[in-house]
């Protein structure tokens, strides 16, 4: 119970708590109003960065969300180029992450990390269709266990402005491990060969536990 009112914190984000606790001193030093501001603001810090433990599936059959967040595309596109895929289909799930959702990202399935590739690019909301290719974002090639490529794309939003990578070229994850995080409002697109998508649009997903996709 404790854990749920007061989950785990990520790493990336004890700075940003420091900082809001001091605005907040500073702030109720000035008025009592601006106080309750700075200790909502605080607050909410405080669980941007939450880093709860999630109930993993653990079946290499199943693909797991990547990111907590809402689903706002189901589709099939061509192959990627960045990551040396142009000559397939694959199909591809977009989640958005806003403000509120967590935002610690997990990979979607067990396998080794074959290549991690990082896009400068822009900061347009993460929820157009451009931010796929036109903001800056992670890529993360992976190979699962049955031969399949598996990439998962984390993509900075109009508010983020930090991807961070906790994983490393040739390292070997289980399923709904953590690969890293983006700050502050997001998107995390999952591109998959021979799966059958199991989720849609509007649907909401908790990152190493809801259902993608099934081979």
């Amino acid at each position: 119970m404790f854990s749920k009112i007061f989950p785990k914190i990520h790493n990336e984000g004890y700075k940003f708590i420091v900082i809001a606790v001091f605005v907040t001193i500073v702030l109720l030093l000035i008025n009592n109003f601006l106080g309750l501001v700075g200790i909502l603001l605080s607050i909410w810090v405080y669980y941007f960065f939450r880093d709860p433990e999630r109930i993993v599936i653990g079946d290499d059959n199943y693909l797991v969300s990547p990111a907590d967040g809402e689903v706002i595309k189901v589709e099939e596109v061509e192959g990627l180029q960045e990551v040396g895929i142009e000559n397939k289909k694959l199909k591809k799930i977009s989640i958005f992450m806003n403000v509120f959702d967590c935002h610690v990202n997990r990979t979607p399935c067990s396998g080794v990390v074959e290549d991690i590739l990082y896009k400068p690019g822009k900061f347009l909301n993460a929820s157009f269709d451009k931010a796929s290719t036109d903001n800056e974002r992670n890529y993360y090639k992976l190979k699962d266990s049955h031969g399949n490529d598996i990439i998962v794309v984390q993509i900075a939003g109009l508010i983020a402005r930090r991807i961070v990578c906790e994983t490393s070229k040739d390292q070997e994850l289980s399923q709904g491990e953590r690969i890293g995080m983006i700050r502050f409002g997001s998107r995390a697109d999952v591109y998959y060969e021979n799966y059958e998508p199991l989720v849609k649009v509007g649907q909401k997903t908790i990152s190493g536990e809801t259902l993608l996709a099934k081979r």
